[in-house]
């Protein structure tokens, strides 16, 4: 069974295209060989800068004969339909086989596709891959007709058997004829080498100064720069993204540390850290005793005499150009801030549209400020605190710094609010309002951090709501999911007791400030009851990954009160935790017997059951002990859902679980005497009320 390599070598791919490009050479040669009838052992995708690389083992030298057999027309059948048959079959009439059916003789054919060689198979489907690669963006080149992403050089395409003999793919695309050759690296290699298999291919890369795992090449990085930085006393600042960026910039990583220049030791280290990255894609390296950033790391595409020490000055000194601006921008706003305050910085956010239904930023600013001290009291925090942060919280929008580097937003704005002298909350909340902005972004904890983050996201969700601009699909230009995630991640997250759909609160009087827009001559604002159901589907799958059933959830907003996030959750996790017990699965089966017993008997009568039962009708004594086992639990889960004990209501609930099923077992709810049958509807109604009271357990599967 021989081995299948394939190379595609080209111009540089850029770095974030390389290991989708891979997976999809594999996905789709793979399976398109496997519809060809090959099979093969396993099957391994590379990239470089400079290729694309698939290694397949163990592939079938040759599909396998097939046998198909296809049912035609009667035989009686007009001539036309029975020469379509014979055209798709590629067959000739007498080549058909005739068969008695129940309605008459029909025309039966049998198709034998031969076996194909795997070179004849591989030439055919990689010409259509390459032809029909779904590069993100691609070009064309020269006079040719195909598009690539970068230009296409060669092709290497080989088929090697276990005795080592070797099978150049006969494949020829516009004009780039597939060969057992490939080159090393750009610079070092030494020209054009064949290779006879995977590991003579991969170990002659190698020795051509070419690293063909990305996987290698990012380990090799990492660990190179980690020991420099050790060495000098220093820590590498972690940084995955751009570690997987620059593996995909180099075939052969040569790392080099270099220092930064004295005159930007000062800047903020973050600004430092994302200037290098964006515009050098350089590692920062921190001093672990200040926290600053002192040196940095590049990682070369070659070898030198002078072991780096000219690509190093080079970089230095765009390094130094690059930070000098980043030196301007803040030394700039600095002057601004210390002039005018961190109001003044923002007020040319009264000229910038957030969006021309919902007004500039000032408008939205001066909502989200209005909203704050109405919920500041809820979380904790300082109304007059909340409050000011609001207004400043989104000034560094206005700054020179961040124009440059909008991912430091917010981040910028602590800086900047720390210059003016304002309070330790208000900084902290310019740079914590905007979070949680995802599944893995912390939750801010302090109380005016909280009001702002809510208000912020609270007075997004309720203004695109008005002019319906809701999610549709997998359409959400606004980035709402992403905000009701984060109303909801802030509320359980910070366990805020908060009804948000009650007037006064935060949907009412968010909707009546947002300037809501003109529809048929009236004000159209926003749909809260609307709102509330998509935060709550928001909230289904941000508890599905907690293991509570939708079911569950359901159960527990089908109850009063459930724009109070915190109560909705609390009851939720506890009806689930009872749920997964012996006792509760037993007794939401009696419950459940005991609703449909009595709907059935309702819609049968007429009439509702729901009038009381008195003891003195009991014929039995499992009667009496339900009655009994009724009368202690009643109180008692209204004692502990009033405390809003989920927990111990259910556990109330947990000991009517054996009286019920001993009732069941003992007991003829339709008794032929009617005064009995209605005493025990009645008892069966009382049972329903009582569980009701916890949650909606008639929305409970199973």
């Amino acid at each position: 069974m021989p081995d299948l390599l394939i190379e595609l070598f080209s111009e540089e791919i850029p770095a974030r295209m390389q290991s989708k490009a891979a997976d999809d050479l594999r996905a789709r040669l793979t399976e398109a060989l496997v519809e060809a009838g090959l099979t093969y052992a396993g099957a391994a995708a590379f990239s470089t800068p400079r290729r694309l690389a698939l290694t397949v083992q163990g592939l079938t030298g040759q599909s396998p004969t097939t046998k198909e057999e296809r049912k035609g027309p009667r035989v009686d059948a007009p001539e036309q339909a029975i020469e379509g048959f014979l055209r798709g079959a590629g067959l000739s009439r007498d080549q058909l086989e005739i068969r008695d059916e129940k309605k008459g003789q029909v025309y039966f054919a049998t198709i034998t596709k031969p076996g194909r060689p795997a070179a004849d198979i591989v030439a055919e489907e990689l010409d259509k891959i390459i032809r029909n690669f779904p590069w993100p963006k691609s070009m064309r080149w020269g006079a040719g007709s195909l598009r690539w992403v970068r230009p296409l050089h060669s092709i290497l395409c080989i088929l090697t058997d276990e005795a080592g003999e070797v099978t150049v793919v006969d494949l020829d695309v516009d004009g780039i004829r597939a060969g057992n050759t490939t080159e090393g690296h750009r610079f070092m290699g030494a020209g054009g080498f064949a290779v006879t298999s995977f590991d003579d291919y991969r170990a002659k890369l190698r020795r051509a100064h070419v690293i063909l795992e990305a996987e290698e090449r990012a380990q090799h990085i990492w660990q190179e720069a980690s020991n420099q930085a050790f060495a000098s006393g220093l820590e590498l600042v972690e940084d995955r993204g751009l570690l997987a960026e620059v593996a995909g910039l180099v075939e052969w990583p040569v790392v080099l540390m270099g220092r930064i220049d004295d005159a930007f030791l000062g800047l903020p280290p973050e600004v430092l850290q994302t200037s290098m990255k964006e515009h050098q894609k350089f590692f920062s390296v921190r001093n672990p005793k200040t926290g600053r950033i002192e040196r940095f790391v590049t990682v070369a595409n070659v070898e030198t005499a002078d072991q780096g020490a000219t690509i190093l000055a080079g970089n230095q000194k765009v390094l130094a150009a690059r930070l000098s601006d980043a030196k301007f921008f803040w030394e700039n706003d600095l002057r601004t801030v210390q002039a005018e305050g961190l109001e003044g910085m923002g007020a040319g956010l009264a000229h910038v549209t957030f969006h021309n239904k919902l007004g500039s930023q000032a408008d939205r600013i001066a909502r989200i400020a209005a909203l704050a001290r109405e919920i500041a009291p809820l979380v904790g925090a300082d109304a007059d605190l909340a409050e000011q942060a609001a207004k400043v919280a989104k000034a560094d929008l206005q700054s020179a710094m961040v124009g440059e580097f909008p991912e430091l937003q917010g981040l910028m704005g602590r800086y900047y609010a720390q210059a003016a002298g304002l309070p330790a909350e208000v900084a902290a909340a310019c740079q914590e309002h905007y979070s949680p902005l995802g599944p893995g972004d912390a939750v801010p904890s302090a109380p005016v951090s909280v009001a702002v983050a809510l208000a912020d996201k609270i007075d997004t969700l309720t203004g695109f709501w008005a002019i319906d601009e809701k999610p549709t699909g997998s359409k959400d230009p606004y980035a709402l999911r992403r905000a009701a995630l984060g109303v909801i991640r802030l509320v359980l997250g910070n366990g805020v007791r908060l009804q948000l759909n009650c007037r006064p609160g935060p949907f009412a009087s968010a909707s009546d400030t947002v300037g809501a827009r003109e529809r048929d001559g009236h004000l159209g604002y926003c749909d809260t009851n609307d709102l509330l159901a998509f935060l709550h589907d928001r909230l289904k799958v941000h508890l599905r990954e907690e293991g509570i059933r939708h079911d569950v959830i359901d159960a527990c907003l089908a109850m009063p009160g459930n724009d109070d996030l915190t109560l909705l959750v609390h009851r939720a996790r506890a009806l689930s935790d009872f749920l997964k017990t012996d006792d509760g699965e037993n007794l939401l089966q009696g419950f459940k017997r005991a609703n449909n017993i009595l709907t059935q008997a309702e819609e049968k009568d007429g009439v509702e059951y729901s009038y009381g039962a008195d003891v003195k009708f009991a014929e039995t004594d499992e009667e009496r002990a339900l009655f009994a086992a009724l009368a202690t639990a009643e109180p008692a889960i209204a004692s502990a859902l009033k405390a809003e004990d989920f927990a111990r209501a259910m556990g109330a609930m947990a000991a009517l679980r054996a009286p019920i099923d001993a009732f069941f077992t003992a007991v003829q709810v339709n008794a032929e005497s009617a005064v009995i049958r209605r005493n025990r509807l009645n008892l069966l109604s009382s049972i329903r009320n009582i569980c009701l009271q916890a949650a909606d357990l008639t929305r409970i599967e199973g």
